[in-house]
């Protein structure tokens, strides 16, 4: 029996990883410098440091020794991404449809996102989502970000919930693993990636938007 959703933040509930991986590579061009897709996209679902050691290797082969300008390139996402988000995130379609119904059964919900919590927070409260979610974990509360189970066990314990009784709507591969090794009914709805047949295998539901989900919920219930 399902008794709470835990949602990622980018690509679930905002139409933001795109908009990431524009400023990416935009940032780069606007340094100088290369970024290859693989380190890019690799980093959907990491946290800061995480993000930072997946791309220094990735991009080890075109700036051996640790070359790559990781930080001034960051620097320069950062700000372009914030210009961009200046009139907040763009929500995902479904996304107040969906949080609207799963208050009204009563369920538990909370944010398990990779991002810092500062980001977090001003997106969920521009958009006026924050009411909606009991729990907000970050990837700087955590020890081991995505694709560890980490944040979704601390989800799971804050909302007074087993990860067997909670279900997690994840956009990102490096998401649906953390899920799935968490015990949770890992739940994708793809956004810049589709799952590979390793990933497939992970997935307990899959989904086009969020709008297939909450119809769903309303056929099946929570069973």
């Amino acid at each position: 029996m399902i008794e709470a959703v835990v949602f990622d933040m980018d690509g679930v509930l905002f139409d933001t990883e795109r908009i990431s991986c524009e400023c990416c590579f935009e940032a780069a061009k606007e340094l100088g410098i290369s970024i290859t897709k693989q380190a890019v996209y690799g980093c959907f679902g990491l946290n800061g440091a995480d993000c930072r050691v997946h791309v220094m290797k990735t991009m080890e082969e075109l700036y051996p020794g640790g070359t790559f300008p990781y930080d001034a390139y960051r620097e320069k996402h950062d700000l372009l991404f914030d210009q961009r988000l200046q009139a907040g995130p763009p929500l995902k379609k479904g996304v107040r449809e969906l949080l609207d119904f799963l208050q009204e059964k009563k369920i538990k919900m909370a944010v398990a996102s990779s991002t810092r919590y500062e980001r977090v927070m001003s997106n969920l409260t521009c958009t006026g989502l924050d009411g909606y979610f009991q729990k907000v974990i970050t990837g700087n509360m955590v020890e081991h970000s995505k694709p560890q189970p980490d944040i979704y066990w601390k989800a799971c314990d804050a909302l007074g919930v087993k990860p067997q009784n909670a279900a997690a709507v994840e956009d990102s591969p490096n998401g649906i693993r953390s899920a799935a090794a968490a015990g949770m009914v890992a739940i994708m709805v793809p956004d810049m990636v589709e799952p590979t047949p390793e990933l497939e295998a992970l997935i307990d539901l899959k989904f086009s938007s969020l709008t297939d989900l909450r119809e769903y919920f309303t056929v099946h219930g929570w069973n």
